[in-house]
This record gives C-alpha cells, structure tokens and sequence, in this order.
C-alpha cells in the first residue's frame, strides 16, 4: 500500500471517529457560526439603541445656578439640553451613576457677563464612564456654540469685523476611503474573533484524537501497527484540519449573511463580498495548521483529556495579544511585521478589510513564515508521537 493510500486510511479512520460523536461535531461546526453573527448584529441593536436615547432624545442636565444664566438655559433647551434643578449633590449622583453629566453655573456669572469678561461654567462628570461620553460631548458642543456666537455679537456691537479674531481658518482633508471608515469597526473585532475561530475552533476534534484515544487506551494499537508515525500524525492533523476548515467556513458565510439581516449603517461595515472572504480564508489557511498542530504536539503528551485541556487558558491568549498590544501602541505597517504570527493575521485581515492591495512581497513573507511554522510544529508532533512511551498506558 502506497503512503499516500496509507495516510487517506488514516484520515477516514479519524473522520470516522469524528463523526460518531455528533454532539461534539455539531457544536464544533455551529456553534461559533451562530454565536458570532448574534455578537455583531447585538452590537449593532445596541449602538443604534444608544445613538437614539442619548443622541437624539431630549438630555436632562442636572445645572447649579440656573438663575443666573437664564439666556445661556434657553440656548441650551433649543439643543435639546433641559437644565433641571439637581435632586441631590451631583458629585454623589455622579459616582453612583444615577446621572451621567452635571453643570454649575458660578455665582459670578452675570457679573462677568455684564464686564465682558469670560463667565465660568464648569462640565461636572467622570471621564471614566464611557456611557458618559455622548451625554458630555452634546453638552461641549452645545457650550462651545454659545460662546462663540456670544463673542461674535460681542465683536459686532463694537464694529468689529468677526473675522478678526480667526487668523487661521482650518480644514481638514482626512484620506481615510469610504471602506476603510465603513469598515472600523470590523478591523477591531473581525480579525481576533477569525483568528481565534482558526486557531482553536477545533481544539475539543484535536484532543478527542489525542489524548482521549490515549485515555481510553485506543491509541497503543494504533500506535503498533507497521504504519509509519508521521503519516498516523499526519492523518490525524489533516482531518482536525477539515473540520476545522468546514467550521471556518461556515463563520464566514454566516458573517456574510448576518451583514445582509443588519440594518443599513451596519450592513456596509460587514460588507464582505466573496473576494475578501476568499483572501481571509487565504490568510486563516496557516493559522489553522499551526493551531491543529501545537494542539497534537501538546495533547500527546497528556494523559488524559482534562490534562490536555488545561493549555487552553494560554493557548487562548496568544491570538488576542497582538491585537491588545496594537490597540495600546499601535504601530505602521512594515514587513517584519508578517512574519510575526498572530501580528501577521492581524494587520493582513485589517489590510483586506480596509480594502488596501496587499504586496506579493508581503504574501511571500507571510506565507513563507506561516507555512514554515506549521510544518515545524507538524515536525515537532511526529517525534513526539515517535517516543515508545507513548505507547504504553499507566
């Protein structure tokens, strides 16, 4: 029988084991392509549920001092801002969370409204709280406006032209396209939730495979077959590799499919057309090999299942730190960066989904890195599965 006979026995042997055990399969196979659709399409019911209660609804702002501002309180409820009198000091309110922003009017206020001189009101809030955030900018923004058409007035009942006091007029001219700015919000989840996905979406096939055929002491009569070990390695990863890639799949069908249920705004950040999908397949390719065999590699030496298991906590966290790091210092794009693994997929995904070309250089890099990888660990898991006392149960 010819090797390459030998290693298709083999993967019909495991993706036989597979399927046997449905529940794991269906779990493995749809659950992260339910569960991710659900994320994004939440996030959007709940970024538009926020955008309508505290963007376009009318905003309570607990004010000190209304009385001695009252032309400053009619501007703000033209904006859509009621200054109310506090129920109780703001500073508590403000820490237990019953209020997101406050305002105090001083005391001096017309006084120095009445001198020309700039009058204090002071934007009481936690810059901590991101629910704040909006709440606060409406009330910036509306302050802002004020006093700007105040000083404008101010400069014409003196006969002077406005224009003066703006030796500078600024614009800005931002190159972002329109699918990099559609797409920000899939450049932040998108990439660490597909790596993850390919990374150890099949890890429950891969440990079943390895340390559970050890545990249920099925593994040492394969083991001492005339079959060769590598090609018993091979045949192992290679079927935890199809599931795995049927499961990725499926993720991005799904993702696909949740983009065209989510509202409009929504709908174009996940506008992900069959070229892209094809490219993050094409980049999630590797990882997935690498991640079947650092499993196989790691899971062999557990004797049981549990003991296989508890490398997932660290396992897990090696796709989300290069993302975490990007996020505290975010870094431009040079070609170290592709070789670099999980920091390749990363800024690669980010690339295809802002829409930017790709280099062949940067292809070689990754792939060749990638690649290069993967069969190291697929290496590394052959001669661990070379040693005898693999063989032997305890």
């Amino acid at each position: 029988m010819s090797a390459f006979s030998t290693l298709w026995t083999v993967i019909c042997k495991e993706l036989r084991d597979i399927l046997r055990d449905r529940r794991t399969l269906v779990l493995s196979l749809l659950l992260t392509p339910l569960l991710y659709p659900l994320i994004i399409l939440g996030m959007g019911m709940l970024s538009e549920s926020r955008v309508k209660t505290q963007v376009d609804q009318l905003l309570e702002v607990p004010t000190i001092g209304r009385e001695y501002a009252p032309t400053l309180i009619n501007f703000l409820a033209a904006k859509r801002l009621n200054a109310v009198a506090p129920s109780s000091d703001v500073v508590t309110a403000i820490h237990t969370q019953q209020i997101d922003v406050a305002l105090r009017i001083d005391s001096g206020y017309a006084d120095a409204w009445r001198e020309g001189r700039p009058a204090l009101v002071e934007i009481v809030y936690d810059a901590t709280r991101r629910d704040a955030e909006i709440p606060v900018a409406r009330l910036k923004d509306a302050l802002n406006a004020y006093s700007q058409q105040v000083g404008m007035l101010r400069l014409l009942a003196r006969g002077i032209d406005p224009q003066v006091v703006r030796p500078i007029e600024i614009s800005t001219w931002d190159l972002a396209t329109p699918d990099a700015k559609r797409a920000l919000l899939m450049s932040v989840i998108l990439p660490m939730l597909l790596v993850i996905t390919s990374f150890i979406g099949g890890a429950s096939l891969v440990l079943d495979a390895t340390a559970g055929e050890r545990e249920r002491q099925s593994l040492e009569p394969l083991l001492t077959t005339p079959v060769s070990r590598h090609i018993i390695v091979s045949g192992k990863i290679v079927a935890a590799c199809a599931v795995g890639l049927l499961s990725l799949l499926l993720t991005l069908l799904a993702f696909k499919l949740s983009a065209q249920l989510a509202s409009a705004e929504m709908s174009q950040q996940l506008n992900v057309r069959f070229i892209p999908m094809l490219q993050m397949l094409f980049i999630l390719l590797p990882v997935l090999f690498m991640g079947t065999a650092l499993l196989t590699f790691l899971a062999a030496a557990a004797k049981s299942v549990k003991e296989a298991q508890s490398h997932m906590a660290w396992l897990l966290l090696l796709p989300v730190l290069p993302s975490y790091a990007m996020m505290a210092y975010p870094l431009k794009s040079q070609l170290w960066q592709f070789a670099i693994p999980f920091l390749a997929q990363n800024q690669l995904l980010q690339k295809v989904i802002r829409n930017e070309v790709v280099g062949i250089e940067v292809w070689a890099i990754y792939l060749s890195m990638s690649f290069g990888l993967a069969l190291l660990l697929w290496w590394a898991a052959v001669r661990r599965y070379c040693k005898e006392q693999l063989a032997v149960s305890d």
